[in-house]
């Protein structure tokens, strides 16, 4: 089985304009992601369409791919990219693992965890999942919400509270039930990558702003892990400072 870390990067931001280029305590965004990936990863490549994120990632001496720039998500950025990059390899990668590029803390245990899925030959892909053990976190829309079965396979994703817990106080649900916040890193078998990349957005995707959705409205399945750590994304400068206060650096 061989694996491949791929980090999409891109320079346009609505919230957050050039940010894998914002330096943090000297480096980087795009090389402190790219670093932390290394540590769990013997191949990982940046995927841009930018100059000057594929400038920056020669400059730290990691491998970078230029894609095209009018991919409408990063999962259709990581099937042009992997493309690129197994035609340039003797031996085809056979997993894919889709890196945020706006997760410089992120932990390569976390990386290693998701792997690990692909030990099971029918997973087709793989993400992680936290408890959540915060009561605001289950009615957060912005962190979204994921059902699994008895197999460990996720059943819907979604941002409301699921399930909605009948006949309690809201204040009581995180004591009444196990609710599970999703942590965005996926990985992929390479096949199934470029098939869900093929596949349009479906009805649950559009009202939810899910891309996983999709994926399971078209009959594939999601194999889930649970993970002990955080993610901790930077959408904004607000976002970057709280980290850096939180002292994740250190």
């Amino acid at each position: 089985m061989k694996v491949v870390g791929i980090i999409p990067a891109r320079y346009a931001s609505t919230r957050f304009p050039g940010k894998p280029l914002v330096k943090i305590a000297g480096k980087t965004m795009i090389e402190r992601v790219y670093t932390q990936s290394k540590k769990a990863l013997e191949h990982v490549f940046v995927a841009t369409d930018d100059e000057r994120i594929f400038k920056e990632v020669i400059r730290f001496g990691g491998q970078v791919v230029m894609t095209r720039k009018d991919h409408p998500s990063g999962t259709d950025r990581l099937a042009e990219a992997i493309d690129i990059i197994n035609s340039s390899q003797t031996e085809a990668f056979d997993i894919v693992v889709n890196i945020q590029g706006d997760e410089p803390f992120i932990y390569p245990e976390q990386i290693l965890s998701v792997v690990a899925c692909f030990k099971q030959s029918k997973t087709e892909i793989a993400t992680l999942v936290k408890p959540i053990i915060n009561a605001e976190d289950i009615f957060n829309e912005n962190k979204p919400k994921v059902l699994i079965n008895k197999k460990k396979e996720a059943l819907a994703f979604s941002r409301s509270p699921i399930p909605f817990f009948r006949g309690k106080p809201q204040n009581e649900w995180v004591n009444s039930h196990r609710y599970y916040k999703h942590i965005g890193l996926y990985a992929y078998k390479t096949e199934v990558l470029k098939k869900i990349a093929a596949l349009k957005p479906s009805p649950i995707e559009m009202a939810e702003s899910l891309e996983q959705m999709r994926w399971l409205e078209n009959g594939y399945k999601i194999r889930v892990e649970e993970t002990e750590f955080e993610s901790i994304g930077i959408d904004t400068k607000k976002d970057l400072k709280k980290a850096i206060d939180m002292g994740v650096l250190l």
